[in-house]
């Protein structure tokens, strides 16, 4: 997943202990049994064995754990000259009863895992249908993309990106919509829609933006207003006209793009003005004007949502993306992309509160 090495490391290893521990607690209860007096039982720790492995292991393996903690409780008392009293036929129905227990358990926790699975694959194929990977060269430009959902097994959320090769220039959009969710992913929906609509029709990289606010502002009346329909989508527009090295850049309400030079230098796209994110223009109307600046051969842009530029981590301090780009001029935007993810990762330990899209382009 391109991910710090770290936390994947201490994931298995976390993994391989949790299965080794039924047979560590039965390896324990016997030597329990062994060298306490008659009186102490250990049977605590045969009961556990088989709950422990139903979650984590599958029926077979289940069903073993409980026939070997059994086994175990028959073995120590066997030790003495196995004698049917009344403790030992407790402790053995007792062992008998969790593992058949154990054994429901499994299946139980087995079906939980097929549907979500299920459900995985549903949400994988919806995010894969409105946020489609754009291809690896688009109009003489490198270009690679990344989503990194906040939480793992995640895959629908807010953030948007889109690139598409047009006859006024490549034309690349990165968005955050308001909220989570299947409320989330309609905006999300509504954006791109309009943008690769707007991006092939409007001269002008203002006129597509008007376009995606018209786009949502029609959503929300259609849908009921803004607490029904995620309309509030902060976004970042820029236009690479063919052959003119330059790049331009509209902004609502987004973090700034960061240009990342051939010399390793990174200087953030400012906006020529603020503006409102988009679906917030009943507030006021102010025209967009797009920032302009040079794009030279071997130059990288990197357009990415806030879930970057906040990332925090376990002191509150937030990750710093110009640092992560300094220096990396040279890198192919996918490895470019998947390095910066794992820093990300390292700096919040794993923990990150916000999903994160980004999208570098390169002049070649």
């Amino acid at each position: 997943m391109g991910f710090g090495e770290a936390p994947e490391d201490g994931s298995v290893t976390v993994r391989t202990l949790a299965r080794l521990l039924p047979a560590l607690l039965i390896v324990g209860g016997v030597f329990y049994d062994v060298l306490t007096p008659v009186a102490y039982t250990a049977v605590p720790f045969f009961t556990a064995a088989p709950l422990v492995a139903a979650p984590l292991s599958s029926l077979r393996t289940t069903v073993l754990t409980g026939l070997a903690s059994f086994l175990a409780v028959y073995a120590v008392h066997a030790r003495f000259g196995f004698v049917p009293d009344a403790d030992a036929v407790t402790e053995l129905t007792t062992v008998a009863t969790v593992s058949a227990l154990a054994a429901g358990i499994n299946r139980v926790v087995r079906r939980g895992d097929r549907r979500l699975a299920s459900a995985r694959e549903v949400a994988e194929a919806a995010q894969r249908a409105v946020l489609p990977e754009p291809a690896e060269r688009i109009g003489g430009f490198e270009i690679a993309a990344r989503y990194e959902a906040a939480q793992e097994g995640t895959l629908v959320g807010g953030d948007l990106y889109a690139v598409q090769d047009t006859p006024y220039g490549v034309r690349l959009v990165v968005g955050d919509v308001r909220g989570k969710g299947m409320g989330a992913v309609a905006a999300v929906a509504v954006v791109l829609g309009a943008f690769r609509e707007a991006a092939e029709q409007e001269a002008s990289l203002e006129a597509v933006a008007g376009r995606l606010e018209r786009a949502l502002a029609r959503e929300g009346v259609r849908r009921g207003g803004v607490d029904t329909f995620e309309g509030f989508t902060t976004a970042v527009l820029a236009e690479l006209p063919h052959g003119e090295g330059t790049v331009r850049v509209v902004n609502r309400g987004h973090p700034p793009p960061l240009l990342l030079h051939a010399d390793g230098a990174v200087r953030p796209v400012a906006a020529s003005e603020a503006a409102l994110p988009l679906g917030m223009g009943e507030l006021g109307a102010w025209p967009d004007r797009a920032a302009e600046r040079p794009f030279p051969s071997g130059a990288a842009l990197l357009l990415h949502t806030d879930g970057l530029s906040e990332a925090r981590d376990a002191h509150g301090r937030f990750f710093d993306p110009e640092r992560g780009l300094a220096g990396r001029a040279g890198t192919a935007p996918g490895a470019l992309l998947a390095r910066l993810a794992a820093e990300v990762r390292r700096h919040t330990g794993g923990r990150m509160a916000d999903d994160m899209a980004l999208l570098v382009v390169r002049r070649t």
